[in-house]
């Protein structure tokens, strides 16, 4: 479970709501008769255009104005997912929920230092300080234009906030660290407190992997002649909104939105469009510091002396029954960063990149470069630390960028485990400049994938060479849905915007063309007169005869994948135990034994929960949005929708999963496909694009769950890009405050 999904699981706990200032800020939020004329000033400059789907289109004078009016139109939208990124992000959760999440906030603490934001805001270029400036007037803004609004915390936003949430991503590099080993070490061994899973839970509690897909076509694989860009984003639902930024100084950006951030994250505008997947090259690093204690005080060995380690008392505030209490914690640093736990005798350290100002400025500008050269260029500053790139544009060309931040290290190092950090070979020797990292540009098979896979099969026979790039420049192995979307894209030439939704959307389940025949090899194994023999006789039949191709009326779907799960289930502590990636294991590890203990488990609880194992996939898995609330519940008694196809982890590149372990019986997704656009560039850019539920987070909007239907059955809907459209089918028009 993530960051994010662990937030949304304590917000439900809330019961009462916290007004509290942060740091200097009014807790009223009133603004001074000469900053609010200001900011109604700004606000006229400003227009909004909600099309048919509630979609908001910015328009102004300046990028500061559209920023402005994004923050705003997002904030009538969902204020509250907002307010909790930035809670989350400045490391503030436990004035929120409580004690139990201390050391989320201090592990945020170890590294964002909102004094040393706040030097940075001031340090920053002046274009940027008017971005940032808009960002928390637009928010403070829509505050004092809706009294009836109650913040659970900031009830004024400060221009500095902008850098403590700069990335995007899903999951920061930050949120990497294991919380439980860091209150280990600052907590004296106590357990950490978060919410545990509930022995009552019932549905196959196989998470959703994070992730995403993104794909490009070059012009000689498409029937237009024209590149074509497919943004896949599989976060949890409703992490991003939608939106379209315009602006007279060049802002031409469409796509999605982080909660509270003013730069278009996945999108494009009418030259080119981008998309991030998680994963990456190795970008952050452990140290083994060795501790030496000397006349009382603390030193840590490096090259033939000692240095001294740094000490800092860092305060983190907590909610309590009777008010708020905060807890001391003195956190130790050496010079590569933070100590976050400990390990035989030694203090770990983590060295990783903190650098908003870049982050933000690479974040921005990409959304406004018109061409590859001005791309590439926005790419040099280096600072996405968590993701991959897939690039297409209006010239024909298509790229890829495996990570950005990378930094140089001597390969003679196992860097995949925490190296000596007494030993200065083991330092970071700068950062690699982009063209060291594996990329590429305009491959000769036409196209490129990744799937949060490896970079070596990113354009089939024309991928990057594995052994032309030290091992820290990848981290992770294929996956399923990798070898899913090599088949689909490779060797093929017609593309267009629909036949690439469909590929994406493709109902092969890949995963199961190695996990099923070890199994059929098991039960030919099965004594005679083995129990099992007779009892899976029919299920094996089933699953012999499938196609491996997901349906809302396939049985065997379900079946399939409940056996995985079972499987999986079966094999995960062992796994763990040897070090191996989960999917290895399973496909080489896994006994004879498991494989076949999986399949009965599965028809016994197919048997148990749904009345017979063969039971239409279609009525296990469900889409349902009953209430705006961060931590989503389920009813099995209540509406929902059939959704034919599943996680990413069986090779689903249209991915949909749980995000939660949950307590119904019937699977409800809650991660994987959720802004999807595929686009094509020409002389006018054209896109289509679908969204998970709707635009809103108020079940009383019209837009909470207009696109649910939509979303379930993989349909498109026509992005309204260029102005005349958008007014053709506008729901509403007006400047923030109307």
């Amino acid at each position: 479970m993530t960051l994010r999904h662990l937030i949304a699981a304590f917000v439900a706990t809330l019961s009462l709501v916290i007004s509290a200032p942060v740091l200097a800020a009014d807790p009223e939020n009133a603004l001074s008769a000469k900053q609010l004329s200001a900011l109604e000033a700004q606000a006229k400059r400003v227009t909004i255009i909600r099309d048919k789907w509630g979609i908001p289109h910015i328009y102004g004078k300046t990028d500061a104005d559209v920023v402005f009016g994004l923050l705003y139109a997002h904030a009538e939208d969902d204020f509250t997912r907002i307010e909790m990124n930035y809670i989350n992000a400045m490391g503030r959760l436990a004035e929120v929920v409580g004690e139990k999440e201390i050391y989320r906030d201090l592990r945020m603490k170890l590294f964002v230092d909102l004094t040393d934001l706040q030097a940075k805001y001031r340090a920053s270029p002046a274009w940027l300080r008017k971005l940032m400036d808009a960002y928390a007037d637009g928010l403070n803004y829509y505050l004092h234009k809706h009294p009836e609004v109650k913040p659970k915390l900031i009830t004024h936003f400060e221009p500095w906030m902008a850098l403590s949430f700069t990335e995007g991503s899903i999951t920061s590099i930050i949120e990497t660290i294991p919380l439980k080993e860091l209150e280990a070490f600052y907590g004296k061994g106590k357990e950490l407190s978060v919410a545990q899973a509930d022995s009552s839970l019932v549905t196959p509690a196989i998470i959703e992997p994070q992730g995403s897909n993104g794909f490009a076509i070059a012009p000689a694989n498409t029937a237009s002649g024209k590149a074509l860009l497919f943004i896949n984003p599989h976060t949890s639902f409703y992490f991003r909104a939608e939106a379209a930024m315009f602006s007279d100084e060049g802002l031409r950006a469409y796509g999605a939105v982080t909660w509270g951030q003013f730069f278009i994250y996945q999108g494009f505008n009418d030259k080119n469009g981008w998309m991030h997947t998680t994963g990456g090259g190795d970008a952050i690093d452990e140290y083994e510091e060795t501790i030496i204690e000397q006349a009382g005080a603390l030193l840590y060995k490096y090259g033939n002396a000692s240095r001294k380690v740094t000490a800092r008392v860092i305060p983190v505030r907590y909610k309590t029954d009777s008010g708020f209490a905060t807890k001391n914690v003195t956190a130790y640093f050496t010079h590569h960063g933070p100590i976050i736990r400990g390990k035989d005798n030694k203090w770990i350290s983590v060295k990783l990149m903190n650098e908003p100002v870049r982050a933000l400025t690479q974040s921005y500008l990409r959304t406004k470069t018109r061409d590859f050269k001005a791309f590439n260029k926005v790419m040099a500053l280096r600072t996405n630390s968590s993701n991959n790139t897939t690039y297409a544009d209006v010239d024909g060309n298509i790229a890829f960028y495996y990570g950005n931040f990378i930094p140089k290290r001597d390969p003679k190092f196992d860097w995949t485990k925490p190296v000596d950090g007494s030993d200065p070979a083991t330092e970071w020797k700068g950062l690699h400049q982009v063209n060291e990292t594996i990329t590429l540009f305009n491959p000769k098979t036409g196209w490129i994938q990744n799937t949060n896979n490896w970079p070596f099969s990113a354009a089939g026979s024309a991928s990057p060479i594995e052994s032309k790039y030290p091992k820290y420049m990848w981290t992770v192995p294929e996956n399923a849905r990798g070898i899913h979307a090599v088949q689909m894209l490779d060797g093929k030439k017609d593309f267009t915007i629909d036949k690439l939704i469909a590929a994406a959307y493709d109902s092969r389940l890949t995963a199961f063309e190695t996990l099923l025949p070890p199994l059929f090899d098991a039960y030919t194994q099965l004594a005679a007169g083995d129990p099992l023999q007779l009892k899976l006789a029919e299920p094996i039949k089933s699953l012999r005869g499938w196609d491996m191709r997901f349906g809302v009326s396939s049985t065997e779907t379900s079946l399939a994948i409940y056996f995985a799960q079972a499987l999986y289930d079966a094999c995960r502590e062992s796994a763990a135990t040897k070090k191996i990636q989960i999917d290895a294991y399973v496909a080489k590890e896994a006994t004879a034994k498991q494989r076949i203990d999986a399949l009965a488990s599965a028809v016994t609880t197919l048997d148990k929960d749904f009345g017979t194992w063969k039971t239409p996939w279609g009525e296990i898995n469900r889409f349902q949005r009953l209430s705006g609330d961060l931590a989503a519940e389920f009813d099995d008694n209540k509406p929902s929708i059939a959704v034919p196809f599943a996680s990413g982890t069986w090779g689903s590149l249209a991915a949909y999963g749980i995000s939660t372990p949950q307590k119904t019986k019937r699977i409800y997704g809650g991660r994987g496909n959720s802004f999807v656009a595929a686009v094509e560039f020409g002389d006018r850019v054209k896109a289509k694009a679908i969204m998970a539920g709707g635009q809103s987070g108020d079940p009383k909007s019209p837009h909470f769950f207009d696109q649910g239907e939509m979303y379930a059955n993989g349909k498109f809907r026509d992005v309204l890009y260029y102005r005349e459209d958008v007014e053709r089918a506008a729901e509403r028009k007006y400047s923030p405050g109307q």
